[in-house]
């Protein structure tokens, strides 16, 4: 046993070399909402971050003030990810101010709810524009560094069931689950490439907590989440050095169950 665990120790893939202090992340639609707090709970961990945004410029910049309040550098990075151009550059101009980056977490999307019958071609080509293509072109971007890495992908529980409420999005997010895959083994050995599919978490846009109550019992926990289950999802994953391809679900159990709209 002893000349087990000396091997552990000696390995360069053991606990400690997958300190997150003194990394630098790039964290699309970092500024607001699931986005703040992960760039927070990288900059309590010690990670530099550049937090991208689109139009909550005064979010980001409150975001990189309190990011930098806790002892490490911060930038704000504007660019519209529905522009496949703009999406492929974001990380050279992160890289321009940040220098090389280590952790890329694709959590920037738009969340419209759309039924089946009102949704249209433009409307499923927006949401895969900016919640599967754009972190597909962030992703091989950050991989052309040809260093050690890891990216982080932003995912919904509902990808296991069908979000009749949000068609598109639920298309699209279903398209970045199958990138997940894909970028995984292309990417591989050299960044992993692993997802988070938060459940009821944050209400939506323009709903208070009553929204996430009436569907808490729709998860076998029968309660919901906080911002702070999905960080040390997050944080785990990317600490995680034998972990590659995976999806963890932050649910309370929501995809072992049926639609949540029956």
């Amino acid at each position: 046993m002893n000349a087990d665990i000396t091997a552990a120790e000696q390995s360069p893939h053991n606990k400690d070399a997958a300190v997150l202090a003194g990394q630098t992340a790039l964290i699309s639609g970092g500024a607001r909402r699931l986005g703040a707090a992960l760039t927070l709970a990288l900059a309590r961990a010690g990670v530099a971050t550049v937090v991208h945004y689109n139009a909550s410029k005064e979010d980001a910049l409150r975001t990189v003030e309190a990011a930098r309040a806790m002892g490490v550098r911060a930038w704000a990075l504007q660019g519209d990810l529905s522009n496949h151009a703009i999406a492929a550059s974001l990380v050279e101009e992160a890289i321009q101010i940040a220098g090389p980056i280590d952790y890329l977490i694709n959590n920037a999307s738009i969340f419209d709810e759309t039924t089946f019958a009102d949704t249209t071609p433009d409307a499923v080509h927006e949401n895969v524009a900016i919640n599967a293509v754009a972190p597909m072109l962030l992703a091989r971007s950050f991989a052309a560094q040809e260093r050690q890495g890891a990216v982080l992908n932003m995912l919904d529980t509902m990808i296991m069931d069908y979000d009749k409420r949000h068609v598109p999005y639920h298309l699209s997010k279903r398209m970045l689950q199958a990138l997940t895959r894909i970028m995984a083994l292309e990417f591989a050995p050299r960044i992993r490439v692993n997802a988070v599919a938060p459940g009821l978490i944050l209400p939506p846009a323009g709903y208070d907590n009553a929204y996430l109550e009436q569907l808490a019992h729709t998860n076998p926990l029968q309660r919901y989440g906080s911002p702070a289950d999905i960080t040390d999802a997050a944080l785990f994953l990317l600490r995680a050095e034998f972990i590659c391809g995976q999806t963890l679900y932050v649910d309370g159990g929501r995809h072992l169950k049926g639609s949540m709209y029956e």
